[in-house]
């Protein structure tokens, strides 16, 4: 039989302790005095998307609807990591990105938005046009590791400046350390699954949570519900709202799976003097890798995505598929081993496979949640007292659009101007879409 206790009030709890829970903690503790709780099921974070992504970031590869995010997010990659030693402590650095081809191609219309996830083909299909570079130019800007073919082609797909690369994790873990070291307290392999409600208006107090071992409950008190749990947020969503609400008994947030490797090469062995890394974005037999030099000498290698992986219940509970995994080590070998047998030289650092969370319409949700879509009565203290908020949705964004999301759901849920339009990625889209 499971035990009740009480705790402390808590003014706002964050369900979800990726990086856009852990940003959002991050902001929000850096401008408010009230108390903030980080709330997560996994025993174990950083185990889906914000541990085994790459750490690609863009300042203007977006849809215009999150232009304005991501590049306010951009901007503050770069400020942090310039204000906390970025390159040392999460290995952020600048980054070429370049598009190649093993047979020369014609250069066509390219695709924006995600269309090019939903199709299957390169990231590189969003990134802005350039004029094409003169050999010796291009040359320069070539990465040894990569192995090059007669006949072969490169061209550069971003301009000076746009782009930049660092590990999601190491920067997730900065971010939780730097918010426990103010106040946030983290409750690690617990969930939600009830919402308490005060008096006959039925306003939101708190949240009855369950550890997920032992199946003890407690209580937590709190005005502020912010769901940032990736591809988990529609579970968290239908145990908290689904069925009371009379408009969206589950959030359209469906998943992405992708594997990844990360691999050293005896032709990379780090950058140094500030030199930046590569971003190589190419294609293969029968998906699209996308490569990414790492400051510390290590070669990230993923692109195989597939949406019917299933998801698991929490995030450490995801599992490489051997068949998926073999098909991103011949990929890679062939891309970046030495000779041209593609001999193995490669050293495998570790396999991972991480879930990224999608919308219908390809676009994040962050927004807070209107009282009449909560259902059954439940209302929320009004303004920057209380509310429902929501953060998912980023699709293979998430690690660029990490810190600009933290900084505006701060400024969203204490009712302060906005730092980035947000105004396209309302609650209002979901109606629609929710089952």
């Amino acid at each position: 039989m499971s035990s009740t206790t009480t705790t402390a009030n808590t003014d706002t709890v964050i369900l979800g302790a990726g990086i856009i829970g852990v940003s959002t903690a991050y902001y929000l503790s850096l401008s408010s005095s009230s108390e903030i709780h980080l709330i997560d099921p996994s025993p174990t974070l950083f185990w889906s998307a914000s541990g085994f992504a790459g750490g690609f970031l863009a300042r203007n590869w977006f849809a215009p609807e999150v232009s304005s995010l991501g590049a306010l997010s951009f901007a503050e990659h770069a400020r942090l990591a310039s204000a906390h030693d970025g390159r040392r402590n999460w290995s952020y650095a600048p980054s070429t990105s370049l598009g190649y081809s093993a047979v020369a191609v014609d250069k066509g219309v390219k695709k924006r938005g995600d269309d090019w996830l939903r199709s299957g083909t390169s990231r590189a299909e969003a990134a802005p046009d350039l004029p094409v570079l003169s050999v010796e130019d291009l040359k320069k800007k070539t990465p040894a590791w990569l192995k090059r073919r007669e006949g072969d082609d490169v061209e550069v797909i971003g301009g000076e400046g746009d782009a930049a690369q660092l590990e999601p994790e190491r920067l997730c873990r900065f971010l939780l350390s730097e918010a426990e070291g103010r106040g946030v307290k983290v409750s690690q392999g617990a969930e939600a699954v009830e919402v308490l409600r005060d008096g006959p208006e039925g306003v939101v107090s708190g949240l009855r949570l369950r550890d997920v071992k032992t199946g003890e409950e407690r209580e937590v008190k709190c005005s502020r519900i912010i769901i940032t749990a990736g591809c988990w947020s529609g579970q968290v969503w239908e145990k908290l709202f689904g069925a009371t609400s009379p408009t969206v008994k589950r959030l359209p947030v469906t998943s992405l799976a992708g594997h990844s490797l990360v691999v050293k090469s005896p032709r990379w062995a780090g950058a140094v003097d500030g030199e930046g890394c590569h971003a190589v974005y190419t294609s293969h037999d029968v998906f699209c890798p996308e490569i990414f030099s790492r400051v510390g000498g290590q070669i990230y290698f993923a692109g195989l995505n597939s949406a019917a992986v299933p998801l698991p219940n929490v995030a450490e509970g995801s599992k490489v598929q051997s068949e998926s995994m073999e098909l991103v080590k011949q990929a890679a070998r062939e891309l970046l081993g030495s000779g041209d047998d593609g001999e193995d030289d490669l050293e495998v650092v570790r396999e991972g496979l991480c879930f990224r969370p999608l919308t219908p319409w390809g676009l994040p949700i962050v927004a807070r949640v209107p009282d009449e879509h909560l259902g059954c009565g439940i209302q929320t203290k009004p303004g920057a007292e209380g509310g429902v908020f929501l953060a998912t949705g980023h699709g293979p964004w998430g690690i660029s659009m990490s810190l600009g999301t933290g900084i505006v759901m701060s400024e969203l849920v204490q009712g302060r101007p906005l730092s980035a339009d947000i105004s396209a990625l309302g609650f209002e889209k979901v109606i629609g879409k929710a089952d």
